[in-house]
């Protein structure tokens, strides 16, 4: 658990009277008073606005387990409430009532909430932090976002914990057949063991056995698209390369839109600890610093749209008329148009040829190893398969944790590794390194999970088997770009080549294509899916503050080709009619 307890000051900040001054400014309407006890807004509310008191107090609570609400804190004069939630209009965490002897109050929506952060570099400092720390604790304390009802260490409730957190979403996990709240809810509901987990939201909804898409939904965690919306820039991924584009992009006035099939983050974000990042010498976890890219990108208005999976293109039509604009297709017939798309769509996990598999994803197999794989495997025999960086920090991470941890390698890990977690590796007593080897079969079922592997090792043909219930694969990954294949030329691998000559249509403007432009115009690649990028955070987040520069000339440009008339519009400037006039 962070300890924040002795930040308090900057959880909750008193502004003095110039600063309510400024802040006054900014606010949606006139000051609005409510009675002693009188309800301001309910946890579960949409795009509730911060409160900023100039007049009495307010007492916050958030909910506590399924029946019982707990106090937060209360505020006075020049104290505000809210999280990072009122910045993007999701629903609210907390509620908040007058206190006992009333309270005046100014609200700020999300509009012009940003817009004083923005607008005073003083308050707006004070006020992300105090939002940004609140939201820790929420997370730290549980039982203020969901509620989840389930068997501790099932695939589906492993799953849905694993998003919620990727997600920064507050939640409590009951054990279904122990918790004394878990089990009346589901004898009152006549739930079956098929229904499991169960979800209930923060609206009181109950939802069973939920998809990440459906549990995404009742907690409002996807926002709802606007139909006739147009974007400056949408974003396809919220990894390291596409949040900094996100950032630089809203920052200077674009409008933004970004879209994840998982979370802000991407394969970065599942990294225990990243220690060669500029500015960060002690290192910073992948979550982490998706978590400050994305609370930067919703300070300048950038939207977020999660889960949602990208399944097309459409270029622009050349006879459509208007503005060149490109439709993205995502999963439940919904769209997003754009005058410009970044594709920052990275890769996704590759799978060994190992059969079966499949079965085993959620129930022993792990693709990344989070607090809640840890707690998971604590004190017992592991493996994990992979070379490169990810698999080191993943190892640093997850040793101290289990009796014996398994790396198998195919290549000696100087081939494939930074040499300060090789030194590190080296250290850990209890690993224990299978070089030029592989796993060549699990053993187990659905029902009970992994109980076993098989390791070859391919210098002298020796099998071992390990008794295990928990492996962990980072051996690398694939591009994914099977939905945009079909209009951008990729290499050999199926990574995305930029800075080539458009492809040869009607639609195709006369300029050359920019650095990181695809041969599909106004779509650029950035990060880990383009073709010769090197892969690595520090890398993603640079093309992403790159990228950018590139939009705005191509903006500009199709700005002006807008502005030249037509031919049916142009005046007829012939000799002959010269002379007519």
């Amino acid at each position: 658990m962070t300890d924040i307890g002795s930040r308090d000051y900057q959880m909750y900040p008193a502004l003095d009277q110039r600063q309510i001054d400024i802040a006054t400014r900014f606010a949606s309407a006139g000051p609005r008073q409510f009675a002693p006890g009188e309800l301001v807004f309910d946890v579960g509310d949409r795009s509730a606005p911060a409160w900023l008191v100039v007049q009495g107090s307010m007492d916050v609570f958030r909910h506590d387990g399924m029946t019982r609400t707990a106090t937060v804190t209360t505020h006075a004069i020049g104290q505000f409430s809210g999280e990072v939630s009122q910045l993007s209009g999701r629903p609210a965490l907390a509620g908040a009532r007058a206190g006992s002897d009333g309270c005046t109050a100014l609200a700020f929506d999300s509009a012009h909430l940003r817009a004083l952060i923005i607008g005073s570099a003083e308050l707006g400092e004070l006020m992300m932090r105090a939002f940004i720390l609140r939201r820790v604790a929420l997370i730290d304390q549980g039982g203020a976002g969901s509620v989840l009802i389930g068997t501790p260490g099932s695939a589906a409730l492993t799953r849905l914990e694993g998003f919620l957190r990727s997600n920064g979403h507050p939640y409590i996990a009951l054990d279904a057949a122990s918790d004394d709240e878990g089990r009346a809810l589901i004898e009152r509901l006549g739930i079956v063991a098929t229904d499991l987990p169960l979800m209930v939201c923060s609206n009181g909804d109950v939802i069973k056995n939920p998809t990440d898409a459906e549990a995404a939904y009742c907690l409002g965690i996807t926002p709802d698209l606007k139909a006739d919306a147009t974007y400056d820039v949408a974003i396809v991924g919220a990894g390291p390369a596409g949040l900094a584009a996100a950032v630089y992009a809203a920052s200077e006035g674009l409008s933004v839109i970004i879209l994840d099939e998982r979370s802000a983050g991407g394969q970065a974000g599942a990294s225990a600890r990243i220690e060669n990042y500029l500015g960060f010498p002690t290192g910073i976890s992948g979550r982490a610093l998706a978590g400050r890219a994305f609370n930067q990108a919703l300070k300048f208005g950038a939207e977020l749209v999660v889960p949602v999976s990208v399944e097309g293109i459409v270029p622009p039509s050349p006879d459509a008329g208007g503005p060149p604009l490109l439709t993205l297709k995502l999963s439940g017939d919904r769209t997003v148009r754009a005058r410009t798309v970044i594709v920052a769509s990275g890769a996704r996990y590759r799978r060994p040829a190992i059969a079966g598999i499949h079965q085993f994803e959620g129930s022993g197999i792990s693709y990344w190893a989070s607090p809640i794989e840890a707690k998971l495997c604590e004190g017992e025999q592991i493996a994990l398969v992979g070379g490169g960086n990810s698999a080191g920090q993943a190892v640093a991470f997850l040793a101290p944790q289990v009796s014996r941890l398994h790396l198998v390698v195919r290549r000696k890990l100087e081939e494939t590794m930074s040499h300060y977690l090789i030194e590190r590796i080296a250290s850990l007593a209890n690993v224990e390194l299978h070089v030029g080897s592989e796993i060549v079969r699990l053993d187990g079922d659905r029902q009970d999970g992994l109980t076993g592997a098989v390791i070859h090792d391919r210098t002298n043909g020796s099998k071992t088997h390990l008794p295990l219930r928990h492996m962990f694969l980072f051996i690398g990954a694939d591009p994914n770009t099977d939905w945009i294949r079909p209009h951008a030329k990729t290499d050999d691998k199926g990574f995305i080549l930029t800075g080539r000559p458009f492809a040869e249509t009607a639609s195709a403007p006369e300029r050359p294509a920019f650095p990181l432009e695809t041969c599909l115009p106004n779509v650029f690649a950035i990060g880990d899916v383009r073709s010769d990028s090197t892969k690595r955070v520090a890398a993603a987040v640079g093309e992403g503050a790159a990228v950018v520069s590139q939009i705005h000339a191509a903006l500009q440009f199709m700005n002006r080709m807008a502005e030249v008339p037509s031919p049916s519009t142009a005046p007829d400037l012939s000799r002959e009619a010269v002379h007519a006039t």
